[in-house]
């Protein structure tokens, strides 16, 4: 059985993946667009978020039975594709769940105390101690839209600060650290909004101008899902107008962001940004890394 793998992984799970009765073949150095060339024999393709299985490539797995994807969306995957040639496609949702909590937890601090202002403006000479007051995360009240794994970590952490935590998803669901709320009582109720969405054609943009309008003024937004699930336009006018009083993106819609919108947003003064990096921690991508090696022994023993 051949395993290639197209993306960056931790050396450590390579070795132990070597470790298996299969032939491994790393590719994740190879430009993206000789890819299809490799794979007609593969058997399982280990992907993260820099390859897409889609088009070329996906036309290209001539032999593939399994497409393993580590991390938790599976947006850069045809999936329906992958179903007509009777591929199967499994993730490793639970394996980035601590880190992407601590950096939606990060913002929030950051947002909060001005962490990113301050420090850009002392190296460029400024003193701006007064124009600085921030606020406690203590008492506020943490909206999360799009309760899962990430969700309950985040929920665990904020609780432990003294916040009041709600949380969306369309299934019930009951958490020791978030109360279940409608959507409208999450807009409604939040002084910070953390968003855990998929994007999906039911929730692009379902961050737009309807949903601002139902926040309270001074909210603060916090994307570590996909860029999609916001409108970055409606975005960038809620910051323009104070009702959105912060925003710290992880992700954005185009990646890099590369439009004028990207340019407004990316340097609006209460904006905190990191290019995608909420599962980018030593921690966590070994857990990745061991998570896709587990996946690949569960499909040797017909487990998958």
């Amino acid at each position: 059985m051949k395993v290639v793998i197209c993306d960056k992984m931790e050396k450590s799970a390579i070795d132990e993946m070597k470790k298996l009765p299969v032939e491994v073949v790393d590719l994740s150095a190879l430009p993206k667009e000789e890819l299809p060339a490799h794979l007609q024999d593969a058997d399982v393709v280990i992907v993260r978020s820099a390859t897409k299985v889609k088009g070329p490539v996906l036309e290209a797995l001539k032999n593939c039975k399994l497409i393993l994807r580590g991390g938790v969306g599976l947006d850069n995957i045809d999936t329906e594709g992958a179903k007509a040639k009777g591929i199967k496609v499994d993730n490793t949702p639970e394996a980035a769940s601590a880190s992407v909590a601590e950096l939606s937890l990060a913002f929030m601090f950051a947002l909060a105390r001005h962490i990113v202002r301050g420090t850009v403006g002392i190296k460029n000479g400024l003193w701006e101690k007064k124009e600085l007051e921030g606020c406690e995360l203590g008492g506020k009240t943490l909206g999360i839209l799009g309760f899962g794994r990430i969700g309950h970590e985040l929920a665990k952490r904020a609780k432990a600060l003294g916040m009041n935590v709600i949380g969306y998803r369309r299934r019930e669901f009951e958490d020791e650290y978030a109360k279940r709320v409608s959507l409208d009582e999450l807009y409604a109720q939040s002084d910070f909004i953390s968003i855990h969405l998929p994007l999906t054609e039911e929730t692009k943009h379902i961050v737009g101008r309807d949903a601002f309008a139902k926040m309270k003024d001074g909210v603060y937004i916090i994307n570590v899902a996909r860029g999609g699930v916001v409108d970055e336009k409606a975005l960038l006018e809620a910051l323009k107008s104070g009702k959105v009083r912060g925003a710290a993106l992880d992700v954005f819609e185009v990646e890099p962001p590369q439009d004028p919108t990207h340019d407004e947003l990316i340097q609006h003064p209460n904006v905190v940004c990191t290019p995608h990096i909420g599962s980018s921690t030593f921690e966590g991508q070994a857990r990745v890394g061991m998570a896709l090696v587990n996946k690949v022994k569960d499909f040797l023993e017909g487990k998958i």
